[in-house]
């Protein structure tokens, strides 16, 4: 009798429901939908049990997250709904007991409409593997229950010959690397020394090298580690609410040692730049590293969320400046060396090589360019390489090359210094004539003097849509086309900027 009794106490009462879900309400009116979706979606009333409040989760990650960060809250508002409430207990509930349930369930319902098929239904339930993804691709450590949410965090491919060992260093790399060195020597458990760590370059300066290389060593001290381009976490998400799995796939994230995201300027969406935030906020809050490169400083990634910059601007900022004549001689060096391998009669005299690290000076992608270059031009002609003859080998990628890149960046601050007005004002939402016609202004001359698509102009400019770029500049052209001052202020300002 006493243990029906107590049975019976346990019982969960509608009304006991319609409290719970006032309480849930609150808390994503007090927390907003994006942290209430992260982390409240899953938590589930079990039952009320003397004066304890039993709640559960599905994993043992959410439940020491909740419990960490939202405890005294969650008391709060059920102290506030259910009066005699002591205590408030957050416990992880049995997935396995409830898939085995659901497979008894789906058995007896096949079994009632074809009878002998639950056999089959018993047979095909997802056991899963232990398994998580590492640098190199090795896989383990971590539950997993479906396909998705494998493929989810499988890293991006990683290049075996881009480690420490292959990276040369120079004056315009060498904190970077020093900084990247600290990281794949610290030990797991080892507080951060510089956490975030951001490193920006331009295109082909090494920043993808770096942090392969960083990836493969960290692998080797025995820390799970994950490389990822923001394309791979952005369909990882996707995939994972695709899948109904995004608790486990911020689960599996947040249980490595280190996080490698490369080309964050690339990451783009609202909610997919909210999980990010949670994940660094997450692992860096747990004494996890986290290691980011990108094309340019935190400063002008304009389109990423305020919080995520906040956070990348209170770790370590590291440039890749450009290559200087010592660098680019020695990345051609290693580069003939590597390409002498598979060709044992290529042969750059110093001359050559000191000719062609002089007139390359863009990335080391170009340098490498130029060493596939001559090395066609020695096996197919045969003739002995030469200043002259690298000349005319290499030419395309000098007349290709850019004298000097304009950036939407310094044409933002000229047209905002010229009206009288602040690139703030430029980037905002207003409306009035004194912003509209330099903002206007300043997007076509983004369209006019660089090779950013509509869409990326658009994004630099606030946010906005491709067809307001385009508007604008069509809207500029018509009225240079009629008023001479308007014409004559267009051309000043081009010529600054191309002299600059």
């Amino acid at each position: 009798m006493t243990d029906n009794r107590d049975q019976a106490a346990n019982q969960i009462t509608a009304e006991d429901q319609v409290r719970w879900e006032r309480v849930r309400q609150r808390l994503r009116a007090e927390l907003g939908d994006a942290v209430y979706n992260s982390w409240f979606t899953r938590l589930e009333l079990d039952r009320i049990e003397n004066q304890n409040f039993h709640l559960t989760v599905p994993t043992k990650f959410l439940k020491s997250w909740v419990q960490s960060h939202y405890a005294p809250r969650i008391k709060s508002r059920v102290s506030a709904e259910f009066k005699a409430i002591d205590h408030v207990v957050i416990d992880v509930r049995s997935t396995a007991r409830k898939a085995k349930a659901r497979t008894n369930e789906i058995g007896r319902e096949i079994e009632a409409a074809s009878p002998g098929a639950s056999g089959k239904i018993a047979s095909n339930v997802a056991t899963g593997s232990d398994h998580t993804t590492t640098a190199s691709g090795v896989r383990r450590g971590v539950r997993s229950t479906t396909n998705p949410e494998n493929a989810s965090l499988i890293g991006s491919p990683l290049d075996k010959r881009l480690s420490f060992a292959s990276f040369l260093v120079g004056p315009s790399n060498q904190l970077a690397y020093a900084a990247a060195c600290r990281v794949a020597e610290s030990r797991p458990g080892e507080t951060p020394m510089f956490n975030p760590l951001y490193a920006h370059a331009g295109v082909g300066l090494g920043k993808t090298h770096l942090l392969q290389a960083l990836a493969h060593a960290a692998h080797e001290n025995h820390r799970r580690v994950i490389y990822l381009t923001a394309e791979r976490f952005m369909s990882g998400f996707v995939s994972s609410l695709t899948a109904q799995t995004s608790i486990a796939f911020k689960e599996r994230l947040r249980a490595i040692d280190l996080l490698i995201i490369d080309d964050v300027q690339f990451l783009q969406g609202k909610s997919i730049q909210q999980e990010f935030c949670h994940t660094l906020n997450a692992l860096i809050d747990a004494g996890r590293q986290v290691v980011v490169a990108a094309d340019r400083p935190p400063s002008e990634l304009e389109t990423l969320d305020e919080r995520v910059l906040s956070r990348f601007k209170g770790g370590l900022c590291v440039d890749i400046g450009p290559l200087d004549d010592a660098l680019r001689a020695n990345i051609l060096s290693a580069r003939i060396a590597t390409a002498r391998e598979s060709h044992a009669g290529f042969s750059v005299p110093e001359d050559v090589v000191a000719y062609v690290a002089r007139t390359i000076v863009t990335n080391g992608r170009d340098l490498e360019g130029a060493v596939n270059r001559l090395l066609a031009h020695s096996t197919l002609t045969g003739a002995p390489l030469t200043i002259e003859t690298a000349e005319v080998a290499i030419r395309d990628l000098v007349r290709t090359q850019d004298p000097r890149r304009v950036k939407i960046d310094d044409i933002q601050k000229l047209v905002a210094s010229h009206y009288n007005i602040s690139r703030a004002d430029i980037l905002s939402s207003r409306r009035t004539a004194n912003v509209v016609r330099p903002r206007q202004i300043a997007m076509y001359l983004s369209k006019v003097l660089t090779l950013r698509s509509l869409p990326e102009i658009g994004r630099r400019f606030g946010g906005r849509d491709h067809t307001t770029v385009l508007h604008a500049v069509r809207k500029i052209e018509e009225l240079a086309g009629k008023d001479k001052g308007l014409s004559e202020v267009i051309e000043l300002l081009k010529r600054i900027l191309n002299e600059t």
